[in-house]
């Protein structure tokens, strides 16, 4: 997911969308252990989406002054 897409979205939406990133790499880790993943750059997106989401709630959090 894009970082434009991201700031479109609220604060709620950007945490559900981390829950369900987190909850997708964790099924994406299993596949890859149990050798039913074929491409691993799933696995990559989502930890770099999170980050991004993360990132960018972090930034909001700080712009309004809250800890």
């Amino acid at each position: 997911m894009k970082l434009v897409d991201l700031k479109q979205m609220d604060d709620g939406a950007l945490k559900g969308k981390v829950i369900e990133l987190k909850k997708e790499l964790m099924g994406l880790r299993f596949q890859k252990v149990t050798g039913q993943v074929e491409k691993t750059h799933p696995i990559r997106e989502a930890r770099k989406t999170i980050a991004r989401a993360k990132t960018l709630l972090s930034q909001r959090n700080k712009a309004q002054g809250v800890n």
